[in-house]
C-alpha cells in the first residue's frame, strides 16, 4: 500500500470512530449505520454490474433472504449473531448460485429479466410461508448481544463499521487479483477471455455468488439495526435503486459504493424537506458552473458539450425556488436527476471527479524490472516427443444454413513448423480459425491435436490444452493495462482460491509475483516493455497487435493461431512483427498464420494451405503455391488460359 493510501485510511477510520460522537442524534447515526449496511451490497453489485457488465435486479430478493435467514434463526432458534451472520452468507450465496446457474446462460434484457423475476417470487413467498416468515406481519428483533453485552445503537455502529472495513478489504483484494482481472475481461470481450481459458460462464457464476454473499451480509446486519423487517420491504423499488446508486455512485470504485449508498439513503429525505432540496439544488448548481469552466480551461470539453449539463443544474436550482411544496415532484424531480446521470456522468460522481482533476481509473502499477533485452526465458519452447503432425482437421464442414463456409477441408499442420493459410476475402479462413479453437463446432468433421479430437471442447479448454490465438480484428481489454492483459494470459498459472486472496496467504502472494515477473518479461520480448502500465486502449494499432501475441504467448501454447497480424501496419511495424514471429519459431512453437500480406507469408512459412469459397484449392511450399494457375485465378478473378490469350491478341 502506497503512502498515500495508508493516511488515506486511517484518515477513514478515524472518521467512522469519531461519527458517533460527532452525529450525537441517533436518527442521524442511525443514517450512517444504514448507509454502510447498503455500501457492502453495493460493493458485490458492482463486481456483477462494474467488473462483469451484468445487469442484475435481483439483489433486492437476495438481500431479503439475507435478512429473513438472520430474522428466522434469531426469532424460531435464538441463534446469537455470530451463527446468524455467517448463517445468513452462506445461504444468500445458495441461492446466488441456484439463480445464477440458469440465469447467466442469456445475457442483455434477458438476464435483467430473469433476475427481475427472482426477486419478485421472493417477496411473495416471504409473504405466503407464514408457517417460516411470520408472512406480512413480519418478524421483530432486538440488537445483537456479544460477550454478553447487549449492543447500543452506538456498539452497533462500530459492529457495521468493522463489518463495513471488513467487506471493502475482501471486495477490493479480490478485485486486485487474477479473479478479479477475469471478471473485467468477461466484460472487455467475452469471446477474449474464453479463448484465454477463463470460462466466461463459470467467472460470470463466481462473481454472482460472490456478489450474493455480500448481499447476505448486508441483509443480516439490516435485520439487526431496523429490529424489525416485514416483505414490503424488499421490493422492485428497492432494486433500481441499488442498481442506480452503483451507475451514480461509479463504477468500479469502492468509494462510489459509498457515495452510491449515500445517495439511496438521504435521497427520500432530500426530496421531502424543501428548504434542503433547495440548499442541495444550488450547491450542485455552483458546482457545475466551476467544474464547467476548470473543463473548458483544460480544454477538454466544448462548450457545446457543456452547455445542457450546466443550463439544466442551474434550472433546476431556480425551479427549487418556485415549488411551494416538493411532494408533489418528488417523483417528477427523481426521474431528471436519473435521466441526468446516465447521459451526463456515464461514469458516475467518482468518474465525473477524476475527469475533472485529468485523473483516470486506478490499475496496478507494474513495478520496473530489469530484465536482459535477449532474455526471452518467459517464452516456454514447445517440446514434442516425435515428429509428423500436431494438428489433423479432417473433412471440415461448417454449414450456416444454407452457406458452407468451408466445405469437406483437410489441414494437417506439422510440429515447429509456420503454415500459412491463404485466401480471399470471404474464403473461410477465420472460419477455419474459429473451429480450430472451438468458437464455432463444425457441422461435420473432427479436429485432432496431439493425437486427441478437440472439436466440441469449449474455447476456454482448447486454449488450456495449448492452442492460443489472436484475432482479425484486435480484441484486447481495452480498460486493463499491457501487463493486466498479460496476466490474464497468465491466469492458468494461479492454483489460489478465494479464501487465498481473501487472506493474502505466502501461496497467493508467490504466485502474484511471479505472474509479474513473468508479465513483464513477455511484454519485453514482444518489444513492449516501456508500455508495461498503458491502457491498452491508448496503444497505437501496431503495439495492440504485438500485445495480442504476447498475450497469446502467455498461455504456453504449442499451437499459436495469428489471424491477420499484419492488416494495417506501416512497413515497420511488418518488419518487427516479421522478427517476432521468427522468434517464437526458434521456441519451436507451431503457428498458423492468416494473413494477405503475401510478402509476409512467403518469407516465414514452410507451407502455404490456399482456401477458396471454402474449399482448399492448393497446398505446397510457398513459391509453389504462388505459382499455381487456381491460386492466381482465385486471387485475379479470371483463368489463366483467358489472360494468356488476351495477352496473345493484344500483341
Amino acid at each position: 500500500m502506497s503512502k498515500k493510501n495508508l493516511i488515506l485510511s486511517i484518515a477513514g477510520i478515524a472518521a467512522l470512530g469519531l461519527m458517533p460522537i460527532a452525529l450525537g442524534n441517533p436518527y442521524y447515526l442511525h443514517l450512517a449505520e444504514t448507509i454502510l449496511i447498503y455500501a457492502i451490497l453495493l460493493f458485490g453489485l458492482d463486481i456483477v454490474v462494474g467488473y462483469t457488465g451484468q445487469v442484475s435486479l435481483g439483489h433486492a430478493g437476495l438481500f431479503g433472504i439475507g435478512s429473513y435467514t438472520t430474522g428466522v434463526f434469531y426469532f424460531k432458534l435464538g441463534l446469537p449473531i455470530f451463527l446468524a451472520l455467517p448463517a445468513s452468507i452462506a445461504v444468500t450465496a445458495v441461492f446466488g448460485a441456484l439463480l445464477a446457474l440458469p440465469a447467466l446462460r442469456v445475457t442483455g434484457p434477458y438476464l435483467a429479466m430473469v433476475t427481475l423475476a427472482f426477486g419478485t417470487i421472493i417477496q411473495i413467498l416471504i409473504n405466503e410461508m407464514t408457517f417460516l416468515t411470520e408472512g406480512p406481519m413480519g418478524i421483530k428483533l432486538s440488537k445483537p448481544v456479544l460477550f454478553g453485552q447487549k449492543l447500543g445503537e452506538v456498539g452497533y455502529f462500530y459492529l457495521v463499521a468493522v463489518m463495513m472495513v471488513l467487506a471493502m478489504i475482501v471486495v477490493h483484494r479480490i478485485l486486485r487479483s487474477h479473479l478479479g482481472r477475469a471478471f473485467q475481461a468477461l466484460r472487455d470481450s467475452p469471446i477474449a477471455s474464453d479463448c484465454m481459458g477463463v470460462s466466461v460462464y463459470r467467472y460470470k457464476v463466481y462473481a454472482f455468488v460472490i456478489s450474493a454473499a455480500l448481499a447476505g451480509m448486508a441483509g443480516s446486519l439490516y435485520a439487526y439495526s431496523e429490529e424489525y423487517i416485514s416483505p414490503n420491504t424488499y421490493n422492485f423499488e428497492l432494486t433500481i435503486m441499488f442498481l442506480l446508486a452503483v451507475i451514480m455512485g461509479g463504477r468500479k470504485t469502492r468509494s462510489g459504493s459509498l457515495i452510491g449508498a449515500m445517495i439511496v439513503v438521504m435521497l427520500p429525505s432530500l426530496l421531502a424537506d424543501i428548504e434542503l432540496f433547495r440548499k442541495i439544488a444550488t450547491a450542485a448548481a455552483v458546482i457545475g458552473v466551476i467544474a464547467a469552466g476548470i473543463t473548458l480551461a483544460k480544454k477538454r470539453k466544448t462548450v457545446r458539450e457543456l452547455a445542457v449539463p450546466v443550463v439544466a443544474t442551474v434550472a433546476m436550482a431556480m425551479f427549487s425556488y418556485k415549488l411551494e411544496n416538493i411532494t408533489d415532484w418528488r417523483l417528477t424531480v427523481f426521474g431528471l436527476m436519473t435521466l441526468f446521470v446516465v447521459y451526463y456522468l456515464q461514469d458516475g460522481i467518482v468518474g465525473f471527479v477524476n475527469g475533472l482533476f485529468g485523473k483516470g481509473p486506478k490499475h496496478l502499477i507494474a513495478k520496473e524490472i530489469k530484465i536482459a533485452a535477449d532474455d526471452d526465458s518467459a517464452i516456454v519452447k514447445a517440446v514434442y516427443t516425435s515428429s509428423g503432425a500436431l494438428l489433423n482437421a479432417k473433412q471440415i464442414l461448417m454449414q450456416f444454413g444454407g452457406l458452407k463456409a468451408l466445405n469437406q477441408v483437410d489441414l494437417q499442420i506439422n510440429k515447429g513448423t509456420v503454415h500459412g493459410l491463404i485466401g480471399p476475402n470471404g474464403s473461410g479462413k477465420s472460419t477455419m480459425m474459429n473451429v480450430l479453437t472451438g468458437i464455432y463446432k463444425p457441422t461435420a468433421g473432427e479436429v485432432e491435436f496431439c493425437g486427441h479430437v478437440i472439436s466440441g471442447d469449449t474455447p476456454s479448454a482448447i486454449a488450456l490444452g495449448g492452442v492460443a490465438r489472436t484475432f482479425q480484428n484486435v480484441q484486447l481489454f481495452g480498460e486493463m493495462t499491457s501487463t493486466e492483459n498479460v496476466l490474464v494470459g497468465l491466469h492458468h498459472t494461479f492454483r489460489s482460491n478465494v479464501l487465498d486472496v481473501m487472506l493474502h496467504t505466502p501461496r497467493y502472494l508467490r504466485e502474484e509475483k511471479a505472474a509479474r515477473l513473468r508479465a513483464a518479461s513477455i511484454l519485453n520480448f514482444v518489444g513492449l516493455g516501456d508500455l508495461a502500465n498503458e491502457e491498452a486502449r491508448n496503444l497505437p494499432y501496431g503495439k495492440q497487435r504485438l500485445l495480442e501475441i504476447g498475450r497469446a504467448l502467455a498461455l504456453n501454447p504449442q499451437l499459436l493461431l495469428l489471424d491477420e497480424p499484419a492488416a494495417g501496419l506501416t512497413a515497420p511495424d511488418i518488419k518487427e512483427l516479421i522478427a517476432i514471429i521468427r522468434k517464437i519459431r526458434e521456441h519451436s512453437i507451431t503457428i498458423i498464420l492468416i494473413e494477405h500480406h503475401m510478402d509476409v507469408v512467403m518469407s516465414i512459412c514452410d507451407t502455404v494451405t490456399v482456401l477458396d469459397f471454402g474449399q482448399k484449392i492448393a497446398e505446397g511450399k510457398p513459391a509453389a503455391v504462388q505459382a499455381d494457375p487456381k491460386v492466381i485465378e482465385a486471387y485475379l478473378g479470371g483463368s489463366v488460359s483467358d489472360e494468356l490469350t488476351h495477352e496473345t491478341t493484344t500483341a
